[in-house]
């Protein structure tokens, strides 16, 4: 079995940066997939970038070349770097594995002047 707990949201300007973190615990990590997912006020939860077991990234449209997602198999962590933050990524996001049907609480990132 294997939980995830996010981190590092807030708030921060437009064109500003942020760094998220999903932690899980169990022994699954390292053969899972993790995703980050974003769910907007009144919007249905979107992808937005998943990190495969071999370290490989995917990314949606709307975050690509703006976020960069990478996982650290020794510290069973993955990171979500998002720069050039838009008032539209605000949102409350989410790590987890769709393999293990788990998912965190959600961190909150609200980018706003």
């Amino acid at each position: 079995q294997v939980q995830f707990v996010e981190s590092g949201g807030g708030l921060v300007q437009p064109g500003g940066s942020l760094k998220l973190s999903c932690t899980a615990s169990g022994t699954m990590f390292r053969h899972l997939d993790i995703d980050w997912y974003r769910q907007a006020p009144g919007k249905q939860r979107d992808l937005i970038a998943r990190v495969t077991v071999g370290g490989d990234p995917i990314y949606s449209e709307a975050v690509k070349g703006r976020f960069t997602i990478s996982r650290d198999n020794g510290k069973d962590t993955v990171y979500l770097e998002m720069r050039n933050l838009k008032v539209e990524d605000t949102a409350v996001y989410y790590c987890g594995s769709m393999t293990a049907r788990t998912w965190g609480p959600g961190t909150e990132v609200t980018v706003s002047s």
